[in-house]
């Protein structure tokens, strides 16, 4: 009798645990073609810097396509003041909230504006113009807004909190106190103890797409890094390379900066970076791809 009970005590947990397994083995399939759809959606909309008609159109339709997904979406208006223009520009944070209100939320984010100047192009007449920004704004959006979607139908595991920050690109080359905007406003208005971790997409759509460790999220964000690469060596991505990226002032380093694990996902070696050429043609709906599945096995493994 005690040999049999042990037997079916065995055989309990083993059906248990192959359920368990299975449940956390189920993360939805990420979709770059939509991923792709969204970036070229952005793209039409023209430059989107700060000031400019695109910049009012693409807030609109970034807050109604997140609203398709959860009722839980608000913009977070700022101002910003340049001196060199003297002139005020209204900024706006976008923030969706998906899974469970209580709880530490996960951040997943991007910068959705575009640089006012293209300060790095090889025809020097047209380094005053805005920039399109294919890959440096449209491209993490457009995964973010397919795991957007994505939630809506498969709602993830545990709070996950979008963010669309604004004001990213706007400094002048050299003057690092006129960029992060959004997310140096965005820190100041949160209390860290309310978050896990934060994940950063920015440039990761480019035709050659190599995501080095970026120094600050290596720095400072160890096993949170050391997860994801991992992730991306058992799902064999190779676009997530092992070599160390030099240090990157981006939006993590607000996070960063008042206590929130944050890692920045980033190919900073775009040919095309602050150029007229930052246009669709040089990205690639792979790269979204590669971004987006381990985004989304990320995701989808947490625990609550």
């Amino acid at each position: 009798m005690l040999r049999l009970t042990s037997q079916i005590i065995v055989f309990i947990l083993f059906i248990s645990a192959v359920t368990i397994s299975s449940l956390r083995a189920e993360v939805p399939v990420f979709n770059s073609e939509s991923a792709w759809n969204y970036l070229l959606a952005q793209c039409e909309f023209g430059p989107r810097n700060p000031g400019s008609e695109g910049h009012v159109k693409c807030r609109d339709y970034l807050k109604d396509e997140l609203l398709k997904f959860t009722g839980r979406v608000r913009l977070q208006p700022f101002t910003f003041y340049d001196s060199r223009l003297r002139k005020n520009f209204d900024m706006y944070n976008i923030i969706a909230d998906f899974g469970s209100e209580t709880g530490a939320k996960i951040i997943l984010c991007a910068h959705w504006d575009t640089r006012p100047r293209s300060d790095c192009d090889p025809d020097p007449a047209k380094r005053h113009l805005p920039i399109l920004g294919a890959n440096d704004g449209a491209s993490g959006v457009a995964v973010l807004l397919e795991m957007a979607r994505m939630f809506a139908v498969n709602p993830p595991p545990v709070p996950v909190q979008i963010i669309f920050f604004d004001g990213e690109d706007y400094g002048r080359e050299g003057e690092i106190w006129d960029y992060l905007l959004g997310s140096k406003h965005f820190a100041k208005t949160i209390d860290a103890r309310d978050y896990r971790y934060a994940v950063l997409l920015d440039l990761i759509g480019d035709e050659d797409l190599e995501i080095k460790k970026e120094y600050h999220s290596y720095q400072y964000s160890p096993d949170l890094m050391e997860r994801i690469w991992k992730i991306a060596r058992r799902l064999g991505i190779d676009q997530f390379s092992s070599r160390i990226q030099l240090p990157v002032i981006d939006d993590h380093i607000s996070l960063i900066e008042i206590g929130i694990p944050a890692v920045d996902l980033i190919d900073f070696e775009y040919r095309y970076w602050h150029t007229q050429e930052d246009t669709p043609e040089h990205c690639r709906q792979e790269s979204l791809e590669a971004v987006g599945r381990v985004l989304t096995e990320l995701i989808y493994t947490e625990e609550d």
